[in-house]
């Protein structure tokens, strides 16, 4: 796997880390091991090397460390990882998966870097799983060179509250089947679409689409007295 050679890894069982890339649609449709052991595994050897990371880098308190643990180990951070490493490239999806965007669900890339890291704790053991986690999150973290923000909405509606406007999300569209719906949301001001999310859940399309609100408000592209007149 090319992969491997881009970590410069050296499997003893590959197969544990074939595992780790096989969604339940393939497993189901393949009669093979999905990664959700090898997931439940990685989320709590994240967690420890996170932890690790805050309490020997942050001269913080308890409170503060688990504040800031909560925007690094969570959907939104993993997903980051997972696509900065490149490892959705490797998921193997059922057919219908494949065919309704799961290579870019948000939850299921997500849940494959929990599942890598399970695998490599497995294979390789922790001291080299701790090398993978020091060389490839810990520079986006401190280089900033990931967004770990994933409360969109709370930061629309404080914005918005300041001009007492009303705000409310719309949902335009719902497709896919049961186990992989796909919502697309709007966000509307004063009865005006200012920005549209499309997630595999209504909690998500909705963050999404203020996330696109602010964007469009923060970063020059508008400015929020334009948006608001």
């Amino acid at each position: 796997m090319e992969l491997f050679d881009k970590l410069n890894i050296k499997p003893n069982d590959a197969n544990l880390f074939e595992t780790a890339f096989c969604h339940t649609s393939y497993a189901n449709e393949n009669k093979e091991e999905s990664y959700e052991r090898l997931e439940f595994l990685g989320d709590a050897v994240l967690e420890l090397l996170m932890s690790d990371y805050l309490y020997n880098s942050k001269n913080a308190s308890e409170g503060k460390m688990t504040k800031i643990r909560a925007h690094y180990v969570c959907e939104t951070a993993n997903y980051e990882y997972s696509k900065k490493i490149g490892l959705d490239k490797y998921l193997k999806l059922g057919v219908g998966e494949e065919e309704n965007g799961g290579r870019q669900n948000k939850a299921i890339v997500s849940d494959v870097f929990e599942s890598f890291l399970g695998a490599l704790y497995l294979d390789q053991g922790i001291e080299v799983t701790r090398e993978f986690f020091n060389k490839n999150i810990i520079p986006l973290i401190e280089n900033h060179e990931v967004d770990f923000f994933d409360d969109y909405k709370s930061a629309l509606q404080e914005f918005v509250q300041t001009d007492k406007k009303s705000l409310e999300y719309r949902l335009v569209e719902e497709s896919g089947p049961a186990h992989n719906r796909h919502f697309k949301i709007e966000v509307i001001i004063d009865d005006i679409v200012y920005g549209v999310g499309e997630a595999g859940s209504k909690k998500s399309a909705e963050q999404e689409a203020a996330k696109d609100a602010l964007s469009k408000a923060q970063k020059g592209r508008l400015k929020w007295e334009e948006l608001m007149k």
